[in-house]
């Protein structure tokens, strides 16, 4: 019982040491040194998807979304956000470069509250593994890289529901 309650406080530690906010981005691009962003200030976060997943959903069927996209969650395996304070122009169009030299395919984007948001996905035939959101504020930048299991017709249901409200 001893050493039960050892691996359920080692597994409940390892969890939530992944919900630590750090002032260092968590995206490669960003984290590459030959970049230099004077300005810049980051925060970032790595969302534990097993503790986060619940919550998006409620808060998905709160705002009145349909069970397709409810169910989108269930397909990621990863979350990594990262705000950017003092962002410009130019580490935007460096950023688009990057993805695009790394076979990042533009997919959509949406003007949604005044924000203009841009998904950008990798895709190896019909599976896409990764998908980038870039929402681009008055004040701050937020990108997410979110890692799963996901097909063009799960993002071209996320993205209709995007333009939809």
């Amino acid at each position: 019982m001893k050493t039960l309650k050892i691996i359920l406080l080692f597994l409940t530690i390892g969890m939530f040491q992944s919900c630590i906010v750090s002032g260092k981005p968590n995206i490669d691009f960003f984290s590459d040194a030959r970049h230099d962003f004077k300005e810049a200030r980051f925060m970032s976060v790595n969302v534990p998807v097993a503790l986060a997943k619940p919550y998006i959903k409620r808060a998905l069927r709160q705002d009145g979304e349909s069970e397709e996209v409810i169910s989108l969650i269930k397909k990621i395996s990863k979350i990594k956000v990262l705000t950017v304070e003092n962002g410009s122009q130019e580490m935007l169009r460096r950023y688009g470069q990057y993805l695009n030299d790394h076979q990042y395919e533009d997919w959509a984007t949406v003007k949604h509250d005044g924000d203009n948001v841009n998904l950008r996905v990798k895709q190896t035939g019909d599976a896409i593994k990764n998908m980038l959101i870039t929402v681009k504020s008055d004040r701050e930048l937020v990108f997410v890289d979110i890692k799963g299991s996901f097909t063009p017709d799960d993002i071209s249901r996320m993205i209709n529901s995007i333009s939809d409200n």
